[in-house]
């Protein structure tokens, strides 16, 4: 009897209140104390509850955690495995599985701590929370005028501002920064464009606007996705103040919406609000990139050229690219480069452009044959401008250079150069650009470029390319000449007959000998 009354004991004490005291700590969010519903991962590495996050970024609250750190709030990401993690846990421990705390209560606890801590303990501005983004943008802003109405399918940036400009492989260039579709209506919601100027200010804009995104009524969602639309276009001075966790958390909702109207204009505001940096880092921690990206993968045409467009915009911020690519985008991005749409293909290119100045995205590009696919667009002169300037950013890096090397960058580039079927000077130059990056420190670059031929092109570049193009391609012929130098050879002489000489290994006498022929020696 002693014995059943001490197992009923133990099952009374499994089923107990004190049964969450048992969970493992990594499982509980430091800040509200509870097993995690939806753990999410912030830019300093720790996780916290999805909710948690969400109410210290809104209270400017940045809590000390038990070793001392402050947790950086800039950027959130679902924890996937924790998740996995905690329902395991809570299936093997015949534990119900954790509910998400409703906001009040957590807000009510990071209020406490906000009172007991101190002003050393937390920050209190949210420009605080965005402090690593760059004071100085790494493009230069066009702000080019755009319509209402849909306009000819065009670039917005001049072939002239695509060009490499620094020998710094990584340095972005001077792009445009708005996306082709940004806030192109179809001629169908022109009529909406009067509501945006009857408006009270802007605290009751943004209820209405809430107001009617959160009904349950497909016809106000989409009054409320117009209205916000045209604001956002309209009002610029706006569009910081409108991109609240509320607004931004029902578009996030609605950029799932089948009905075609709603997943339209909800990216299309994505886009719109996306165009001011302090927007950037806020978009993407509200968690809008995947429903964006699932919006690409099989979304409306339309709605794919904005979800195209908003990536490319928030790839711009810095702060944002590795979160970006850790969260799926870099392969709907690379397979929206064969898109029938022109302004899907144009900004998703300029999206992997700015993506790819990251490294962690350039190996992922690489494990995903990103190299082979680019190239074939230069070939095809298929937005080969753009293509060329992903490629200048992949040979920026080791795994990139050996990528293309493999796939027969080199030979495939010079026969561009040789063919004279690139269609601008800015494009000859991220051409020889791309070469240059590739000689760099490659021994194995300058067998490709005697097997292409590529001293003739050279030389071609040099006395008649491009002032940059012409310095690239002088430092090539001086770097693919320079082992051969130091054993005295005459390479001037040898260049003005035409054809290259110098056996890599002397074989008797120590005379100079010279195996006639087309580019015979090896580089």
């Amino acid at each position: 009897m002693g014995g059943n009354g001490k197992h009923r004991w133990k099952i009374s004490f499994r089923s107990s209140s004190s049964m969450p005291k048992q969970s493992p700590k990594e499982f509980m969010c430091p800040i509200s104390g509870s097993l995690m519903a939806d753990p999410v991962v912030v830019a300093s590495g720790q996780t916290f509850e999805r909710i948690s996050v969400q109410v210290c970024r809104n209270l400017g609250f940045v809590p000390v955690l038990g070793d001392g750190s402050r947790p950086d709030f800039t950027v959130v990401i679902p924890n996937l495995a924790m998740k996995s993690a905690i329902l395991n846990w809570c299936a093997a421990s015949r534990v119900d599985r954790p509910t998400e705390p409703e906001y009040g209560s957590v807000e009510t606890l990071v209020r406490a701590a906000m009172g007991s801590d101190g002003d050393d303990r937390f920050e209190t501005s949210e420009k605080e929370l965005l402090r690593g983004v760059p004071g100085n943008p790494p493009v230069m802003f066009s702000h080019a005028a755009t319509e209402v109405n849909h306009r000819p399918n065009h670039f917005y940036s001049s072939s002239s501002e695509e060009s490499v400009i620094a020998a710094v492989p990584a340095t972005p260039l001077p792009l445009t920064t708005r996306p082709s579709c940004y806030s192109s209506f179809s001629s169908s919601s022109d009529e909406a464009l009067s509501l945006a100027v009857t408006l009270d200010p802007i605290s009751s804009e943004e209820e209405e606007i809430l107001g009617k995104l959160k009904s349950s009524e497909v016809h106000e969602q989409e009054e409320g996705l117009i209205l916000l639309r045209t604001i956002t276009r309209t009002k610029e001075d706006l569009r910081v103040s409108l991109c609240t966790p509320g607004v931004l958390s029902a578009l996030r909702l609605l950029l799932n919406s089948r009905y075609a109207v709603v997943q339209t204009n909800a990216a299309a505001s994505v886009v719109n609000l996306s165009l001011e940096k302090p927007n950037k880092a806020k978009i993407v921690r509200s968690g809008i990139v995947p429903p964006l990206i699932d919006l690409l993968k099989g979304g409306l045409p339309e709605s794919q050229e904005h979800a195209a467009g908003a990536l490319f915009s928030l790839a711009i911020e810095d702060n944002n690219k590795t979160a970006i690519g850790v969260m799926g985008a870099l392969p709907p991005l690379l397979h929206a480069l064969r898109s029938e749409s022109e302004r899907t293909r144009h900004d998703s290119a300029l999206a992997l452009y700015h993506l790819s100045l990251d490294q962690s995205n350039r190996v992922k590009l690489v494990k995903l044959g990103a190299i082979p696919t680019l190239l074939a667009m230069v070939k095809s002169g298929d937005l080969a401008s753009r293509a060329l300037l992903i490629l200048c950013n992949m040979a920026a890096s080791g795994d990139g250079r050996s990528a293309m090397l493999d796939a027969n960058a080199v030979d495939c580039l010079v026969g561009l150069l040789r063919g004279k079927e690139l269609d601008s000077e800015s494009t000859q130059e991220n051409c020889v650009a791309v070469l240059y990056l590739l000689s760099h420190g490659s021994m194995r670059f300058k067998g490709l470029a005697r097997e292409a031929r590529a001293v003739e092109v050279l030389r071609e570049v040099e006395e008649r390319g491009s002032g940059r193009a012409r310095e690239k391609a002088k430092r090539m012929l001086q770097m693919m000449r320079g082992r051969d130098e130091e054993e005295e050879v005459d390479w001037e002489g040898v260049l003005e007959s035409g054809a290259l000489s110098q056996p890599r290994y002397r074989v008797g006498g120590a005379g100079k000998q010279h195996i006639h022929g087309a580019y015979s020696t090896e580089f």
